[in-house]
């Protein structure tokens, strides 16, 4: 905390989403979680039967949450992306620090959120960088929408990030304010004279 931290580096340490909005954009995202195993052993067995019986099975593209760091790259570039939300912890930093400005810079809504392994539970990993939804079902379409107005207003829309970090430690600050007091006290007594 006593260095420098640049602006891109600080805003994943001080501009995470708020609880109450968090919750609300995971409540939402558990909604599109993509399959895991089991439900795609038992689907691809379903289409199996439906094969041997003669079937046309359907096969109509699901609408899930889209994860990995390229991915979501491709998806925003392309214009694709609706909303993409960042995690605060990811080590080394490096890897997602140019996403915000690279939402940004094509107007998708994005969100800092706390915990890389919050994002990782959704899409059935352990951890996951980013996350993004390409589009959502009617029903949900209210919801996306408020979610997406906050995020451009704290995020897209909101203020410069500023310097972090530059906190002294007590032996400074009070270093500095005897130093400040000394200048006072020069200045006073040149005034006087």
């Amino acid at each position: 905390m006593r260095l420098k931290v640049p602006p891109v580096i600080n805003q994943f340490v001080t501009r995470a989403l708020d609880k109450n909005s968090a919750e609300t954009c995971f409540k939402l995202m558990m909604k599109y979680r993509p399959e895991d195993k089991k439900q795609k052993a038992e689907r691809l067995k379903a289409e199996a039967a439906a094969r041997e019986a003669g079937k046309e099975a359907e096969k109509k593209k699901p609408v899930v949450v889209k994860y990995g760091l390229n991915h979501i790259t491709t998806l925003v570039e392309s214009g694709k992306a609706q909303m993409v939300v960042i995690a605060h912890d990811v080590d080394p930093i490096e890897l997602v620090c140019w996403l915000p400005a690279l939402c940004r810079k094509m107007g998708v809504p994005y969100a800092i959120v706390k915990g890389k392994a919050r994002l990782g539970q959704i899409v059935h990993k352990k951890t996951a960088t980013a996350l993004a939804l390409t589009a959502v079902k009617n029903e949900d379409q209210r919801e996306f929408a408020k979610l997406v107005e906050s995020f451009k207003s704290q995020y897209n829309e909101g203020p410069r990030v500023q310097w972090g970090g530059h906190i002294l430690g007590m032996k400074s600050v009070h270093k500095q304010k005897k130093r400040e007091r000394a200048i006072a006290k020069e200045l006073a007594q040149r005034a006087g004279v």
